[in-house]
């Protein structure tokens, strides 16, 4: 948990970033970071995120359209690099300094911790006028949540369990279909690596283990069991005979990877699949973006499918923009015009097509997504209701940033070092659960 005090501590160094290349006036004493701040009468929407480059910022410009349609003025706080840590030191700077933008993109275990800070404006009456309730999943709603108010809307949901392979190669090596156990994909591998090409294309960080390793998590140990071990953080699971097992799994997979796989990025990851170099990939659905930019269509040059075992199961990683009190009526009539737009059909349309992921209201129209969206809505609606929907803890979604990170290193740790045994990597991961 951070607290505004520590995030004093980092001011000077992050207002630094926001005056890089520009002179400034200096600024006038700052206000006690938890005061509702005074904006400009002018009906102005301040938006920080860190979607600059492709489809995203065509999908920023989309809801800069809509609120302008709307009558409000759009001022694009943009901060790119970093995967929105450097987005987050930003932002810290500006609370800190009692300036906050009106919305900022912040997700997970993340929201409730600037909630409990005090700095976070309250969506509900957004929220109840365009009956989120009814139209989110409530698990994911309860991320939205602090204390039972709506603080932030949701954007998007990413699938987190997806397993993605090359239809020639498979066909090459003589591979029927998509596995759909772990048995069947050790054998399939064996295959492809017969072949002679490489069965599991991977990259050396540590998200991308950890992205791998929740996968085979769930597929060995099912829904019951991963919430128990990575949401409840329940020591007794984490060191239960299923996780010997997920890291038995889990080494075993490594060993179908090329030894070129330290350092690698996860797109190059993905054109090693593209390019017919190798199999498979356990990889969120932002790989799709990949294969639709090299002209790839699915179920023909390429397939989509869970991770074996987790069919019936569905990891999300959410986008989300958080709200910051201000004082101004004006304002804050703006904030609700945009958390409404977020949420709305037109929006939730274009931004998840340019981006390869699918939209978070329950009731959409698919007709223009591709096949391998509308099997993800297909299995995002459906475990909304069998409890098989979960949230990604390898994309901060499931536990506070501190103790994911500490997971995310012991888990690594584990991929990296062939020579740990499996019941130290157990002892591991379970002590790096306990981080607080």
């Amino acid at each position: 948990m951070f607290t505004l005090s520590k995030l004093a501590i980092a001011v000077a160094a992050a207002s630094m970033i926001v005056a890089c290349g520009k002179k400034e006036e200096a600024a006038p004493a700052p206000a006690p970071a938890t005061s509702p701040v005074a904006v400009p009468a002018e009906s102005t929407v301040e938006v920080l995120h860190w979607w600059t480059a492709g489809g995203e910022a065509k999908s920023v410009a989309e809801l800069k359209r809509i609120m302008q349609e709307k009558g409000h003025a759009w001022k694009d706080f943009a901060v790119a690099g970093g995967g929105g840590d450097n987005a987050m030191t930003v932002l810290k700077s500006r609370v800190v300094a009692g300036n906050p933008p009106a919305a900022a993109q912040i997700k997970g275990p993340a929201i409730q911790e600037w909630a409990a800070e005090g700095v976070l404006a309250n969506l509900d009456e957004t929220a109840k006028a365009e009956n989120w309730d009814t139209l989110l999943p409530a698990v994911v709603a309860d991320v939205m949540k602090y204390n039972g108010n709506y603080v932030a809307v949701p954007v998007n949901v990413h699938r987190v369990n997806w397993m993605w392979a090359n239809a020639a190669v498979l066909k090459k090596a003589g591979v029927a279909s998509a596995p759909k156990t772990w048995d069947e994909f050790f054998a399939a591998a064996e295959k492809v690596k017969k072949a002679g090409l490489i069965p599991v294309a991977h990259g050396g960080q540590n998200w991308q283990d950890f992205t791998t390793f929740e996968s085979v998590a769930l597929g060995v140990g099912g829904t019951d069991f991963y919430k128990e071990a990575f949401i409840k953080l329940d020591q007794k699971a984490l060191t239960s005979a299923t996780m010997t097992k997920a890291l038995e799994t889990f080494r075993k997979v490594k060993s179908y990877t090329d030894a070129a796989a330290p350092g690698r990025d996860w797109n190059l990851a993905t054109a090693m699949v593209i390019q017919e170099k190798a199999a498979f990939q356990f990889m969120g659905d932002w790989a799709k973006g990949e294969f639709t930019a090299a002209g790839k269509a699915p179920g023909k040059d390429y397939i989509c499918a869970a991770a074996p075992g987790t069919a019936n199961a569905f990891t999300f990683n959410v986008d989300s923009f958080a709200m910051f009190k201000l004082k101004d009526a004006t304002a804050q009539k703006a904030q609700g015009d945009l958390a409404a737009a977020i949420m709305g059909t037109e929006f939730q349309e274009v931004f998840n097509l340019n981006k390869g992921s699918i939209p978070v209201r329950l009731n959409m129209d698919m007709t223009k997504f591709d096949d391998c969206a509308k099997l993800s809505s297909e299995d995002f609606v459906a475990t909304a209701s069998t409890g098989g929907l979960v949230p990604s803890i390898a994309h901060e979604m499931a536990v506070p940033p501190a103790v994911s990170g500490a997971m995310k290193d012991a888990v690594s740790q584990f991929w990296n070092n062939d020579k740990m045994s499996v019941a130290d990597g157990v002892s591991s991961i379970a002590k790096a659960a306990a981080t607080r």
